[in-house]
């Protein structure tokens, strides 16, 4: 099994940046860890994908967050991060880490307990 734990979150002003990160550990046969992303939900709305990055290194972005939010991955430590620039109060949610990885048994995703972050005026 892969456990995910996210760090980072915090409160920040609208147009300030932060940081976050997600360290994967497991245990038994894991082969690889796979597509590793953020999502976020906000209160009274449903989970959505922030950002994913595959094993080549290709990314993908919400819409909302193009050109503000870059994620990146550390392979040798197994984590993925975050950097968010240019924060806007609609970014304001629970962030969470999720990854999908491989075993004996099949592929499987897991998910992060999550990070509030919470953007003010």
């Amino acid at each position: 099994q892969v456990q995910l734990k996210e760090s980072g979150g915090g409160l920040v002003q609208t147009g300030g940046s932060l940081k976050l990160s997600c360290a994967a550990s497991g245990s038994g046969s894991i082969f690889s860890l796979n597509t590793m992303g953020w999502y976020r939900q906000a209160p009274g709305k449903q989970r959505e994908l922030v950002a994913v990055i595959v094993t080549g290194g290709d990314t993908t972005y919400a819409d909302s967050v193009k050109g503000r939010f870059a994620i990146s991955r550390e392979y040798g430590k197994n984590m993925v991060h975050l950097q968010m620039n240019s924060l806007k109060l609609e970014d304001t949610a629970v962030y969470y880490c999720n990854a999908d990885y491989s075993t004996r048994s099949g592929d499987l995703t897991t998910w992060g307990q999550g990070t509030q972050v919470t953007v003010s005026s």
